[in-house]
């Protein structure tokens, strides 16, 4: 007879790693099936092998305008065979130790590979084999989302998931798609010697992010060379001479954009093609299984989390939302995931964000809601690393208390958990100014920040100090 667990989770990424790992903390008989590689989209696909290659690619930058800093800077070529080399093998380093499939059996965690598929709302197949279990965690990720354009699938195209499979960069490319991922991959290509065009379907791009920041991002990618077209209608792909050309429009008139490889980050799609759900009748929508706050499905002992689940399309939430699942499935009630979920896009400067837009707080408190900017120009840290492109935008609802932020700045993915913490914990931006922050710091600019709040706050009780010099010392 099959051994019975008490959770079965399906998929070994960002999700289903930390989950695993929880419930065998907790001395609970876990199983995962993972259909591919221990790691998930983050390892091989996602966060580790884009932040190597961006690194590679501020050092290529920095090398070649060395001048910035009073060095001579280099215009050699570089050997970009070289750089996705050193990708592969920090990813390597990786799955050999963090993610070891060796490590997470020896926590007790059975590891079966396989293709999953829910027979019952408690039981599992995979390649014949039933496991029965008391929950099932669903955690199988999402994937590059492909347009219908027609001519794209005949001549081919790159994503994320196999972008990390070349021998080394193209020539020249064009990115179809003006997110995170696209932007990202655009800045450290265009760093590494490819000629990199952007075509976005909107007015800018990274639509998500705070307008005024996003303005001054692509003003520094168009500096560096990214060509970004915005208000683009991609009609069709044909190849022409080894080419690929994307054929359409921009601003209505047409246009055509050759290149030597296209890439397209137009989006992701959830992975939930057969892994039997609707025969178990857990309900699905566009954005993958629903869920509620506690990241349950319609069926009691299925859970979801992550991409799969669709709630927000990071590797930090889907790790919470597993982990909050497993304390919800056996502590029932403790598992409501958070709703404040900050996200960086890793450019360089890079775009930070957590809470509420600066037109988001505007609509839901009128009048109530103030703003508060700082340039990086008066950061001394900012100016001394010639950083000082850069912006922090800090937004207050009523009585001064923060309700998001969004930075513009080197290390602004960890500059933004400040201001994070402030929101979460419904403080006011001035309270910041009272932490005392280490000098010379990038986080200086948040106490600077604050310290403007603070000033203005003091300018209005003048009064009070005018009062006190009429009365008598005495």
């Amino acid at each position: 007879m099959s051994r019975r667990y008490d959770l079965v989770v399906l998929g070994m990424g960002s999700g289903g790693m930390p989950a695993a790992e929880f419930a065998a903390s907790l001395g609970l008989r876990v199983c995962v099936v993972e259909r591919h590689r221990v790691g998930g989209d983050c390892l091989w696909t996602g966060c580790v092998p884009s932040k190597a290659l961006l690194a590679a690619a501020k050092v290529a930058h920095h090398l070649r305008t060395a001048d910035r800093f009073g060095l001579p800077p280099s215009a050699e070529p570089f050997d970009t065979a070289a750089v996705w080399e050193r990708v592969r093998a920090v990813q390597r380093q990786i799955a050999g130790s963090d993610d070891s499939p060796e490590r997470f059996r020896a926590l007790g965690v059975e590891i079966v590979f396989g293709e999953p598929r829910l027979t019952g709302p408690r039981t599992v197949e995979v390649g014949g084999r039933v496991l029965p279990t008391r929950f099932v965690l669903v955690c199988t990720g999402s994937r590059p989302a492909t347009p219908p354009i027609p001519g794209l699938a005949e001549a081919g195209f790159l994503t994320s998931e196999n972008v990390f499979e070349l021998a080394a960069a193209p020539a020249s490319v064009v990115a179809i798609g003006g997110g995170p991922i696209s932007i990202e991959l655009s800045q450290a290509l265009c760093r590494l010697g490819t000629s990199v065009t952007v075509l976005q379907r909107g007015p800018a791009i990274l639509p998500r992010d705070e307008p005024e920041l996003v303005a001054l991002l692509a003003g520094r990618l168009r500096e560096e060379g990214v060509d970004l077209r915005l208000d683009v209608e991609v009609a069709s792909v044909v190849e022409e001479d080894g080419d690929k050309v994307v054929a359409g429009t921009e601003a209505g008139v047409p246009q055509r954009w050759p290149a030597a490889a296209l890439l397209v980050g137009v989006g992701r799609t959830p992975n939930t093609a057969g892994l039997g759900l609707e025969e178990v009748g857990v309900a699905t929508g566009p954005r993958g299984v629903v869920v509620d706050e506690r990241m349950r499905t319609n069926v009691p002992t299925v859970y979801a989390a992550g991409d799969v689940a669709g709630r927000y399309l990071f590797t930090h939430s889907a790790a919470h939302e597993a982990v909050r699942a497993v304390r919800d499935m056996f502590f029932p009630g403790r598992g409501v995931v958070s709703s404040l979920v900050p996200w960086c896009t890793f450019t360089d400067p890079e775009l930070a964000h957590v809470g509420l837009t600066e037109a988001e707080a505007r609509e839901r408190f009128g009048t109530k809601a103030t703003v508060w900017r700082f340039d990086l120009d008066h950061a001394d840290r900012a100016r001394a690393d010639d950083e000082a492109l850069g912006r922090i935008v800090a937004v207050c609802g009523p009585r001064g208390r923060l309700v998001g932020a969004s930075a513009l700045a080197a290390g602004a993915g960890e500059l933004i958990h400040e201001l994070a913490l402030l929101v979460r914990q419904r403080d006011k931006l001035a309270d910041l100014s009272g932490l005392v922050h280490a000098y010379p710091t990038r986080s200086t600019a948040l106490a600077q920040l604050a310290g403007e709040a603070t000033f203005a706050a003091a300018r209005r009780l003048r009064w009070v100090t005018r009062l006190a010099r009429l009365r008598p010392p005495w």
